[in-house]
């Protein structure tokens, strides 16, 4: 068995249920847009990576999604708790290396997670520092659940208080570049993605025409 091991945690892609900061500039329709390319180049990242992988829908599977990859659904009361049972589930399994990553980030690359994965040879934690203070990608090479807990999520200090704590521990850390997700509006407008993206841009266009 491989030893490493990469999450993904993917919401179900439903009108009004993803983006809904982003919904509320450029409506439901238009998020719905923007995350489904979002999720489509997290899938191209992780289809590069000869590492195993198991990707965690919020409610339900989709089968037309990932083919021939391990799906299920993710479990708890918060994200903490949800992202915590999926790594306990990797370690109980034996995997020694294990990185989650989430699927609204239009610059992740198959390097960027092989480079989490690599950091866990020299240190127990991993994160990949979003510029909003939040991360992208969180790795360890063994199970630490506090990591988890009491946590201020979606808050601009969740990375700042997590590394706190694991220094006061003495806890191994080591951190990846800086990326971006696509949360609101000023986001999406001043990503290379969306740029770049000619197709998108007119349908959220035509949308909100």
């Amino acid at each position: 068995m491989n030893k490493s091991l990469v999450i993904v945690f993917v919401k179900n892609i439903k009108l009004g249920r993803v983006k809904t900061r982003l919904a509320k500039t450029i409506g439901d329709f238009g998020a719905f847009e923007v995350y489904t390319e979002l999720v489509k180049i997290t899938e191209k990242a992780t289809a590069q990576l000869d590492v195993d992988k198991r990707i965690y829908f919020s409610n339900t599977v989709v089968n037309s999604q990932w083919e021939n990859t391990y799906k299920t659904t993710q479990r708890g009361a918060d994200l903490g708790e949800r992202m915590c049972n999926a790594f306990q589930e990797g370690f109980d399994e034996g995997y020694e290396k294990i990185v989650l990553i989430g699927s609204d980030l239009p610059d992740i690359s198959s390097t960027h997670i092989n480079n989490g994965l690599k950091a866990l040879a020299q240190s127990e934690v991993v994160f990949g520092p979003a510029e909003d203070g939040g991360y992208y990608l969180v790795g360890m090479s063994k199970m630490n659940a506090d990591i988890f807990k009491n946590k201020p999520w979606s808050e601009p200090n969740l990375l700042e208080e997590t590394l706190q704590e694991l220094q006061n521990k003495a806890v191994s850390v080591r951190t990846l570049a800086i990326l971006n997700d696509i949360d609101t509006y000023e986001d999406l407008i001043a990503s290379d993605f969306y740029k770049s993206n000619i197709k998108l841009q007119e349908k959220i266009q035509q949308l909100n025409d």
